[in-house]
């Protein structure tokens, strides 16, 4: 092995053997194992992959490493998401960059060229990420979401659904993204709250005979007055007794001239603006539930872009079209931008007294997540899925513990969307994606099928009957639905659905519970109708996790320039390149190029060192908790750094020492000393505890379990003490320490694998290679260590907590009196019960030889001549004894202690000042002034020993 430490030397090397030897491939026909499967979550493949991919992704491939390492046959399923709405705008943005054009300008088989040329291009940079990462995948098993077995798979679901009657057409209003042109989910809407108005319009009675308030017409408040020209009613709540007399009178709706009428409706609150509100069934989503239930007229005023209609697209309340009013809009209004359209409207009120007064007010305002434009309620003829019907065995499943969360928490937030889930809007008008298997002939008349020839089939047509495909394809999450079944073959009878599926766990980030969870499980369950088929689920476990942000809490953007490469933490990046990184898209002179430059300036003034992808790995275990947000830390990164460093040196250690090791017999437990004894047991608990952290999802606990055990028991004792032991003639049984040591090691390697694959296999490697030359397997297909009931030595335990004490004392001691580790001095012991004296007296020579010790004595009565010129310790029910006579010079040493006497005086004496000093008790933060007490209370613990040695001194 090499002197340091260097990842890079080791990582890429190991993966490529690991894939030349094919260790990640999944056994499909011939395997009596049982198996074991996670679909990785597609990335989308609009960019590289961030923490987020990587904290996730390490979490997947721990566990298929570990149950690959417990006999399992283990599939980690990759692919890659089309992404729709977010993979379209990315291109048409790239197009309009270079050409100038949007998409109006060029063809649609232009664009897909573009995207398809991008999706290559992406899906590389992302899969050689994984890779870096270390994930042990069956690479000739990816998929991509629009791959052509996908893509007939996605059309035979929409088919299923369709027939089973839970997908239908209908007129409804949604979000309307103006920029994407496409309908967007609830879920893509961010709602934001700005600073607004509210206009108080006058609406007057259509009978100039009629009054309220001795007025002839009725003050409505709206913050939308765009949307008048949609107006078919006036609503008021029928408790409220101001406007009783109104209902049943009719209104002209200004500018337009349209009679409306007033109407009672429960959902009107009183209190807000005047009580009034005028109906726009097309253009807002609480209007449209008032329109149902009234059977009010849906008037379209905008067309796809935002704009005013030439003429006005009118609606029944069942979504037919319908001219009960007057399509015509005035000229000047043609055309107009919605809030161009506002400003005019707005003026045309307020110069014909139309308009009383406006109010500021803080409205929510609707955005679309990746446009970030306002979003548009508008009525549009749209494909839905019932959701409200399948959500009623999606929450059985959960309720019958079919499906179990991880952590519970979730499972009450799965609970409550699916309780009160709404339709599904399935359609988007875009170009990328999969198309809506449906055509039309020229009466609208729906054909659903797979293709032309099945259609023409199915519904007995002719060749020549004329039918047109519907443009719309589906949004993006309802393919990601289908994901488990679908990359495992379906709608093929295939070997992989029967061994895999349901596949055990799903991992994801608790924020996609609702896009993607809930929907996958209800359509799985649907889909396969057949309560035989044993693949009805498409998980048996869900194991959500936190978001990573940074240590401030912030969300990681490129906007705050505090998003992070994982391949810049494997392996370093400078500052110019991360920089660079971070602000591709941007000008120099820009506003956010300043704010992101000086945000790294001051995280990463000198770029990031490598880390390597072990301790990127390590880092995102121990970050995963059961919380909803996970803090990046730089400083843990480098404290799993330093540990892969502190077991590469710990290795190099055991390798040299076995190397002289004559015998590769098995240990011999009849020779086994206390700490040999206290290691395995300690290594056995481990296991244990190792094993319940790993099934019951907390990889944090488990990553901490390993690391205090292999820093701690491993390192900073076992080890220790080896080194004496190995540089001990006086020890018989160096050999079997030996064994002890490889045995431990091993079994480390084994247990820190699935965490830290490339340092474990490589010196796995090493460690098998002394006893074999011709050596080529891999750690990944030995067997996990299991917990050991013979090992359990508990009487060891006790022995090494007494010999630990003693080891300590010592070490402080002859730390305080500046005696060389290895100057052999003597000990007394005090206050011991028999157990303790019995231990002593059976390895007194042992413990003799490693602390380098003269002799160790046991004594019950009191010796005056023994404890006056003795340092004494009080430790664990029993009392060291250590003689000085003869071991230290006495003027010398007392000049040391008075020096140090007058120091932490002068120190107790300063914090004492303070702390008594009535302001800053006021002003002091709590923490600030309990942490200057606990300082005082130690330097007081200080000065009482050196006080306490000085007279020990004296006495000599």
């Amino acid at each position: 092995m090499k002197k340091k430490y260097d990842p890079k030397l080791i990582e890429e090397k190991i993966y490529r053997f690991w894939e030349k030897n094919k260790y990640f491939e999944t056994f499909i026909k011939k395997s009596s194992k049982k198996s074991f499967c996670i679909i990785m979550p597609p990335p989308n493949v609009t960019g590289i992959l961030h923490l987020g991919h990587a904290f996730q992704q390490t979490i997947i491939d721990i566990l298929i490493r570990f149950n690959r390492m417990n006999g399992k046959n283990t599939l980690f399923q990759v692919g890659t998401d089309h992404a729709g709405i977010s993979t379209q705008l990315l291109i048409e943005k790239k197009i309009l960059k270079k050409t100038g054009k949007y998409r109006k300008d060029y063809s649609k088989k232009y664009f897909i060229k573009k995207t398809l040329k991008w999706v290559s291009k992406c899906k590389n940079k992302i899969f050689y990420q994984m890779k870096r990462l270390g994930n042990s995948i069956d690479w000739k098993r990816e998929k991509f979401t629009l791959d052509p077995d996908i893509s007939d798979g996605v059309r035979k679901a929409f088919i299923i659904l369709y027939n089973q009657g839970l997908i239908y057409k209908k007129k409804k209003i949604v979000n309307w993204d103006v920029n994407l042109q496409t309908v967007i989910s609830d879920l893509e809407v961010k709602n934001k709250e700005k600073k607004s108005f509210m206009w108080y319009i006058k609406y007057f009675f259509l009978d100039k005979n009629k009054f309220l308030n001795k007025k002839k017409y009725i003050l409505i408040a709206t913050t939308r007055p765009e949307t008048i020209f949609g107006d078919v009613a006036i609503a008021i709540n029928p408790d409220d007794k101001r406007y009783i007399k109104c209902v049943g009178w009719n209104v002209i709706v200004p500018i337009i001239n349209r009679i409306i009428p007033i109407i009672f409706d429960k959902d009107i609150d009183i209190k807000k603006g005047t009580g009034c509100v005028k109906i726009t069934p097309a253009h807002d989503f609480v209007d449209f539930e008032i329109g149902q239930r009234n059977y009010l007229h849906m008037i379209k005023i905008f067309s796809k872009n935002g704009n005013i209609k030439k003429k006005l697209s009118i609606y029944n309340y069942k979504g037919e079209k319908d001219n009960f009013y007057n399509k015509n809009v005035p000229k000047n209004f043609h055309n107009l931008n919605r809030f161009k359209a506002r400003k005019k409207i707005l003026k045309f009120l307020k110069n014909h007294n139309l308009l009383k007064k406006k109010k500021v007010s803080n409205s929510i305002i609707p955005f679309g997540e990746r446009s970030k434009t306002i979003i548009e309620p508008m009525l549009t003829n749209q494909w839905f899925l019932k959701t409200s019907y399948l959500s009623k065995e999606a929450i059985l499943a959960v309720k019958n513990k079919k499906i179990i969360f991880f952590p519970k928490k979730y499972k009450n937030m799965y609970f409550s969307w699916m309780k009160n889930i709404e339709d599904w809007c399935i359609s988007r008008q875009l170009w990328w994606g999969h198309r809506i298997p449906v055509w039309y002939d020229k009466e609208n008349k729906i054909y659903v099928g797979k293709n032309i020839k099945q259609i023409q089939k199915r519904y007995n047509l002719k060749k020549t009957f004329l039918l047109k495909k519907d443009t719309n394809v589906l949004d993006t999450w309802f393919s990601s639905s289908l994901w488990t079944f679908l990359s495992l073959g379906w709608p093929k009878k295939s070997n992989e659905l029967k061994i895999f599926h349901p596949t055990n766990v799903i991992i994801s980030g608790f924020d996609i519970i609702f896009f993607w969870i809930s929907r996958m499980i209800m359509l799985t369950i649907n889909i396969f109708k057949d309560k035989n088929i044993n693949f009805r689920i498409p998980f048996k476990k869900i194991y959500l996790t936190g978001l990573i942000r940074d240590e401030l809490g912030k969300k990681m953007s490129k906007s705050k320039g505090n998003v992070i490469n994982p391949i810049d933490l494997i392996d370093g990046v400078n500052f110019k390149k991360f920089l660079k990184n971070n602000t591709k898209k941007l000008d120099k002179n820009c506003k956010k190029y300043n704010i992101i430059s000086n945000n790294i300036k001051k995280k990463f003034p000198n770029g990031i060192k490598p880390f390597g992808a072990d301790s990127l790995r390590f880092t995102c275990a121990a970050l995963s908790n059961n919380s909803r947000n996970i803090f990046w830390d730089m400083n843990r990164l480098k404290g799993y750094r330093n540990f892969c460093n502190k077991l590469w040196n710990a290795s190099k250690f055991v390798l040299f020492h076995i190397k002289k090791l004559k015998s590769t017999k098995k240990i011999n437990k009849k020779k086994l000393s206390f700490i040999d004894k206290w290691i395995i047991l300690e290594l056995q608990i481990l296991i244990k505890k190792y094993t319940r952290s790993i099934k019951t999802y907390r990889f944090d606990i488990m990553s901490n379990l390993i690391y205090d055990f292999v820093w701690g028991n491993f390192c900073d004792w076992y080890l220790e003490i080896s080194k004496i032991i190995f540089n001990n003639i006086f020890f018989k049984y160096q050999n079997n320490s030996k064994r002890v040591l490889i045995y431990i090691l091993n079994s480390l390697l084994k247990l820190l694998h699935p965490i830290i694959p490339f340092i474990t296999e490589y010196i796995w490697k090493k460690l098998n290679f002394l006893k074999n030359k011709n050596f080529k397997k891999s750690i990944m297909t030995e067997k996990f260590p299991k917990y050991n009931k013979k090992y359990l030595d508990l009487e060891s335990q006790k022995n090494m907590i007494i010999f630990k004490c003693i080891f300590i004392e010592l070490r402080s001691i002859r730390n305080f009196l500046k005696i060389k580790y290895n100057k052999k001095i003597s000990i007394f012991l005090k206050k011991f019960n028999k157990k303790k004296y019995f231990f002593i007296k059976k390895n007194k020579s042992f413990i003799k030889n490693i602390m380098f010790l003269k002799s160790i004595k046991i004594f019950y009565k009191k010796n005056d001549f023994i404890l006056k010129s003795s340092i004494i310790r009080h430790v664990n029910e029993f009392e060291i004894v250590i003689p000085i006579n003869g071991i230290v010079k006495k003027d010398y040493e007392l000049k040391n202690i008075l020096k140090k006497i007058k120091k932490c005086t002068l120190k107790i004496n300063i914090l004492m000042k303070n702390t008594s000093n009535i302001n800053f008790l006021k002003n002091a933060p709590k923490k600030v002034v309990e942490k200057e007490l606990k300082k005082i209370k130690i330097i007081q613990n200080q000065l009482k020993n050196l006080k306490n040695y000085k007279k020990l001194l004296l006495t000599l």
